[in-house]
């Protein structure tokens, strides 16, 4: 786990959670990417271990809809693709953007994505998928290697997770939404489950 305050580090600590060092206060700010914060915590973990990682594994804690099969699936499909930098979690979303996304310019109704209105039927457009956050992996020797962004670096597989587990809990409705989707039984975690059995 990678954090700025101590007071997370130390309940985090309290549930089991591995805090090996607190991030630094450049990487912590509201508007801080992602990547930097992801190479400075293989960084750390390697300096301090004293030994090089193969992978480095994401699990946003907002998006908490993966299993722990979704995980050792997308490993298993990056380990069988030499070629790949890594692979990323996604999922169909409930429209096609290809099919139902229009801008306006200059007033008129025109297609986000150019060529869409060669299909005359919504069933007849490739398949389109979302990144939802549930998992990220990437090789380490790409996140040593890649400064920026992973994005537009590399070639990456994708893992599709089905939509109804693409939960992303960013503020109240988020979180509203996943409890009506658990409580509804739309969503099963295991883990849920054994704890309310306690």
């Amino acid at each position: 786990m990678s954090t700025d305050a101590p007071e997370i580090a130390e309940v985090a600590r309290q549930f089991g959670a591995d805090v090996p060092f607190i991030r630094p206060e450049e990487l912590s700010q509201d508007d801080t990417p992602m990547w930097p914060v992801l190479r400075h915590a293989l960084d750390k973990v390697e300096v301090q271990g004293n030994r090089l990682y193969t992978y480095l594994l994401l699990l946003d804690p907002t998006s908490p809809g993966r299993l722990p099969e979704d995980i050792a699936g997308a490993l298993a499909k990056l380990e069988a693709r030499s070629d790949a930098d890594g692979i990323i979690g996604v999922s169909k979303p409930e429209f096609n953007p290809v099919w139902n996304c229009v801008v306006e310019r200059d007033g008129w109704m025109e297609d986000l994505i150019p060529g869409a209105g060669g299909y005359a039927r919504r069933q007849d457009v490739p398949p389109v998928y979302r990144i939802n956050a549930t998992l990220y992996i990437w090789r380490a020797e790409f996140v040593r290697r890649v400064s920026d962004k992973w994005r537009g670096h590399g070639r990456h597989l994708i893992y599709e997770v089905p939509e109804t587990r693409a939960i992303h809990i960013d503020d109240m409705n988020g979180f509203l939404r996943a409890e009506t989707q658990i409580q509804s039984g739309l969503v099963h975690f295991p883990w849920l489950k054994k704890n309310s059995e306690v």
